[in-house]
């Protein structure tokens, strides 16, 4: 039985003022971009680093 990868998206795909983080997941584009080819280790790093990055925004 195949696993399922994590993924942060919640569909509300809209970069920020400055166009480098999405509103919806905080994501980079350079991450979205490469998401289908990151390992599960490697999704949950940028995970765990995701609502650090959009406290920072709200800042």
């Amino acid at each position: 039985m195949p696993q399922t990868l994590s993924t942060p998206c919640v569909s509300v795909c809209t970069l920020d003022a400055a166009g480098r983080h999405c509103l919806g997941c905080g994501r980079t584009l350079e991450e979205i971009g490469a998401w289908s080819t990151l390992g599960e280790n490697e999704r949950r790093a940028i995970m765990a680093r995701l609502s650090q990055r959009r406290a920072g925004a709200v800042r």
